[in-house]
């Protein structure tokens, strides 16, 4: 996505107008334009140049923004250049304006003083009051350029309704005036001090005076929407000290290479992404995951960009530079998301591109109208001018963006990043989350959990086997055994004639002694397992261990049990989701057993086991029938899963692949922050119904108010002054709503509420629960459970199946009425036998 800059927009209009014109251009597939940053992404083949042009035909300016190469360059686009420009413009205003006032209130209505040359001159304080209003609006010449270009283009916006009752204010003024002198010429008395009463001076001054103070409000709170994308951007450092043949030298972070040592002291930050080569220390990463808790480092560990060094020295060689380090993918990231825009900012859109010819068309009716029951052109032409200033179409096209900026802002500052618009206001409509198993319920990482030895062998003795063998495999589950022996101190001993017999075990030669380590069905061919110890693995197993047995000289010496721990938060943060009202899933492809063990400590909804990699997205498919999916995940194999989901949340920690397939990125890691994110996107949505109902009432009762509409009813009659100064305060209150989400507690669930539409997971299309177990002949290991889930899950009726060859049986979860027949046939076709059925 193109970033470029937009200037002379005004309103949601002006952004309208830009993204229409844009968007025609051959080659765009899609533009954006967010008013709020007054710039726009565009995506597609065309040429620069092309959709420059577009925007100055539609009669706006516009630039490509520069590279972020430095935090100044990326912070150009946010840097509030028009707050100092109009607090010029207002102080100046505001003086011409008072002596204004003085002259046309102060001395009609409280009788102040007058200088001695207007004394009694009527035409010479018209004169004055004339050329009051018309320096302000030289001033304020700004709203009358781009109101009228605006109109010439075919394009009126909120500045062409303020121009033009300002305009119309100071021509009936300066008519009145004329027609005021040419009385006094003839000597009609009554006439002059009718004209006098006829002055709008005052109103066409203050119109455009209280709109600046808006505008003024406005780019304030505007700019404090953007406060946590500006302070990312400072937290880059400005140079890094990398060592350079034997010296230490400091150059700028842009001149850092991929492969450069760079050295880093206590109390400096990281300057590019790293990975450390020398040293350790305690990292504070709070800048970029929100966690306070320093993390300690060592060698061989990553470091990242703009993190903090607390304690130790550290060398460390750059494998991210420039704009590939996690900082800049953050602050590109959240910009991006801020530029584009959500589904619910697309009724404003459509509201606001009709909405400022048709506040003129009601102003020109109200006129007319006034005229036609007998009122006088004065009071006609205030009901107008009072229509056309009081309307607001700013408010309208700041609901939407201001919000999405600031819940943009609370989520990057907790290590939450939603990529685009969309995905910030559709993850809070999750019905079903569906998590993968390991390392995002679990840490990932197996860890030993028993030693239970067996007979005349000691559990030393255990480990020091299991030692010897498993130090010589790369299984997962062998690193464990290794990590937990390396743990003790313990040495291994060197093993000769070692084989590995994949998905079974492993054999070797230790001493002169034949040695072996796997599964039941492995061991058994080589030592008898005691009924009792067999029980004891079962037990295991329940808990969601792996019993891993081991044999020295055909006797059998014990189990060692490894599993894969869940994390601490994970049963906190599926609680908090069930108090949502959502439903939540278990992937995995460990067998049922494990996998029950660990969905009953996480406390999900429903276990999903032994789905295999490229299964996953078919069960995603699965569910999105039943509700709306939000699929988490990590790794590599998780990517086509999380594109598949209506929302794809990946963990930070995880692969690269698995963040660029996601929608949501959680820069901790943590299994609460699903839940945070889920709960910060509600509030978000929330935010900006409030903010477009506000704007549309406030729309809908003051536009009659200023035309008269309750004159005859309750006396209701708006002076122009007061329109202009509710329309300026208007959009000034839709952001001050937006700037509230900076308040919100995005880890507190003590105001979670429960979704009306929660799924029921167990209803299939009938409304009925079928399972039915199959008993299936001739499957030996993983491979066959593999053959003959694939075949059942190709059945149309079934929704899911869940095999074990241990029980020679698989679990079948149909959508409709099952048909045993094509079950047996799918099943013999796969090479099996089906030898019964169980409901």
């Amino acid at each position: 996505m193109k970033q470029y800059s937009v200037t002379g927009m005004s309103c949601a209009a002006c952004s309208a107008r830009v993204e229409k014109a844009v968007s025609s251009v051959e080659g765009v597939t899609s533009c954006s334009v967010s008013l709020l940053t007054n710039s726009m992404g565009v995506e597609g083949t065309a040429s620069e140049s092309a959709i420059i042009q577009a925007v100055k035909d539609a009669g706006y300016g516009a630039s490509l923004q520069g590279g972020s190469k430095t935090a100044e360059s990326e912070n150009q686009p946010l840097r509030d250049t028009e707050t100092p420009v109009m607090k010029r413009r207002l102080f100046s205003s505001l003086f011409f304006l008072a002596v204004l006032m003085y002259l046309s209130m102060g001395h009609m209505m409280l009788d102040f003083p007058l200088p001695s040359f207007m004394d009694g001159n009527h035409v010479m304080m018209g004169l004055s009051q004339l050329i009051l209003a018309a320096i302000v609006m030289v001033i304020n010449q700004k709203f009358f350029i781009n109101g009228f270009k605006g109109l010439i283009h075919r394009a009126p916006n909120m500045d062409t309704l303020v121009a033009l009752g300002s305009m119309a204010s100071f021509v009936y003024s300066t008519w009145a005036l004329f027609a005021m002198t040419d009385a006094q010429y003839k000597g009609d008395h009554d006439a002059v001090m009718d004209y006098m009463h006829e002055f709008y001076f005052e109103s066409a001054a203050m119109i455009l005076t209280l709109i600046t103070v808006g505008k003024l409000l406005e780019a304030r709170s505007k700019g404090k929407t953007t406060d946590a994308l500006k302070s990312l951007m400072k937290l880059a450092p400005k140079n890094a000290t990398v060592v350079r043949e034997g010296k230490e030298l400091v150059i700028p972070i842009n001149d850092v290479k991929k492969g450069d040592i760079f050295v880093v002291r206590p109390g400096e930050n990281i300057p590019v992404d790293g990975v450390i080569l020398e040293g350790s220390s305690a990292v504070n990463e709070a800048a970029i995951t929100g966690e306070s808790v320093p993390v300690d480092k060592t060698t061989g560990d990553n470091v990242t960009s703009a993190t903090l060094n607390q304690s130790g020295f550290i060398k460390c060689e750059a494998t991210r530079v420039g704009e590939d380090t996690t900082l800049s993918q953050i602050i590109k990231m959240v910009s991006d998301a801020s530029a584009t825009k959500a589904p619910i900012a697309k009724v404003a859109d459509k509201v606001s591109g009709v909405f400022v010819p048709a506040v003129i068309t009601i102003s020109l009716l109200t006129f007319i109208i006034w005229l036609i029951v007998g009122q006088t052109v004065g009071f006609s032409l205030a009901r107008a001018i009072s229509v056309l200033v009081i309307s607001c179409p700013c408010a309208l096209g700041l609901a939407t963006p201001v919000a999405i900026m600031v819940g943009n802002g609370v989520g990057a500052k907790n290590g939450i990043l939603f990529k685009t618009a969309v995905s910030l206001e559709e993850t809070g409509k999750v019905q079903i989350v569906a998590l993968d198993k390991t390392g995002t319920i679990t840490n990932g990482e197996p860890k030993v959990t028993d030693i239970i030895p067996y007979g005349n062998c000691s559990e030393e003795k255990l480990s020091k086997l299991a030692f010897a063998l498993e130090s010589k495999s790369e299984h997962p589950l062998a690193k464990a055994v290794v990590s937990y022996c390396n743990g003790t101190g313990m040495k291994s001993a060197d093993v000769t004639d070692f084989k590995a017999i994949a998905g079974n075990g492993l054999s070797g030669v230790l001493d002169g002694r034949n040695i072996y380590g796997g599964n039941y069905n492995f061991i058994s061919q080589y030592a008898e397992i005691s009924p009792e110890l067999h029980d004891i693995a079962d037990q295991l197993a329940s808990e969601g261990k792996t019993p891993l047995y081991f044999a020295d000289n055909n006797e059998l010496a014990g189990i060692i049990a490894v599993a894969d721990v869940i994390k601490e938060e994970a049963p906190q943060a599926i609680k908090e989701l069930k108090n949502m009202g959502i439903k939540v899933v278990m992937l995995t492809g460990d067998n049922r057993y494990t996998a029950d063990a660990i969905g009953a400590q996480a406390g999900v909804d429903e276990v999903i086991a032994e789905v295999l990699p490229d299964g996953k997205e078919s069960i995603i498919q699965k569910l999105k029938k039943k509700g709306k999916v939000a699929m988490v995940g990590d790794g590599i194999n998780d990517a086509p899963a999380l594109t598949s989901a209506d929302m794809g949340i990946a963990v930070g920690a995880g692969t690269d692949v698995a963040i660029d397939a996601a929608d949501v990125v959680l820069m901790k890691s943590k299994l609460t922050d699903v839940s945070a994110a889920i709960r910060l996107s509600r509030a978000t949505l929330r935010n900006i119904h409030e903010n477009l109902f506000w704007a549309f009432i406030y729309n809908v009762i003051g536009i009659p108010l200023a035309a008269g509409a309750y004159i005859k009813l309750f006396g209701w009659e708006l002076n122009p002054m007061f329109g202009a100064a509710a329309m300026s305060l208007s959009s000034f209150c839709v952001v001050s709503n937006a700037l509230r989400l900076n308040w919100l507690k995005v880890h507190d669930a003590g105001k979670d509420k429960k979704l009306k539409n929660v799924v029921d997971l167990t209803e299939n299309s009938s409304g009925e629960t079928l399972a039915v177990t199959v008993m299936v002949k001739g499957m030996m290991c993983g491979h066959c459970e593999a053959r003959v889930k694939k075949a059942l899950e190709e059945l149309p009726f079934v929704d899911s199946a869940d095999v074990s060859h241990e029980k020679g049986s698989a679990l079948v979860h149909a959508a409709g009425a099952v048909d045993r027949k094509v079950i047996k046939e799918a099943i013999k076709k796969a090479g099996y036998k089906v030898t019964g059925f169980k409901e």
